[in-house]
């Protein structure tokens, strides 16, 4: 039980670089993708059929400014959702503009907390 805590601390304190190089050696050497794997740990809300129906289950992650670092905002774009880094850096220059659509609570929350991180004001939808 020593050794999960020690992980789950580690896992608390990796930086942004850090999660994206875990989530490309998931996804490379094991096949497992990330945004997937957050779904299934997922399970139904508690407290009926009521409280899961009116919980929101999709989210829309909008960036509305890129903030101070611009750069790093257009780069982290760039990764996060594969674009070109043209296309990623219009997407920040046409900001507020959403990033990702129709995603998981967990996955919205990840990606607002990296964008917000680099410097970028975001908004869940």
């Amino acid at each position: 039980m020593a050794d999960l805590k020690a992980l789950a601390e580690e896992l608390v304190n990796l930086t942004v670089k850090d999660v994206n190089e875990l989530a490309d050696i998931l996804k490379e050497e094991y096949g497992i993708e990330p945004a997937a794997a957050a779904v299934a740990v997922a399970g139904p809300a508690a407290g009926g059929e009521e409280a899961a129906a009116a919980e929101q289950t999709e989210f829309d992650v909008i960036l509305k400014a890129a903030g101070s670092s611009k750069l790093a905002v257009v780069k982290l774009v760039k990764e996060l959702t594969g674009l070109g880094l043209k296309e990623a850096k219009e997407v920040v220059d046409g900001a507020p503009k959403a990033i990702k659509e129709k995603v998981s609570k967990d996955e919205a929350e990840a990606l607002k907390s990296q964008l917000e991180e680099a410097g970028a004001e975001v908004e869940l939808k």
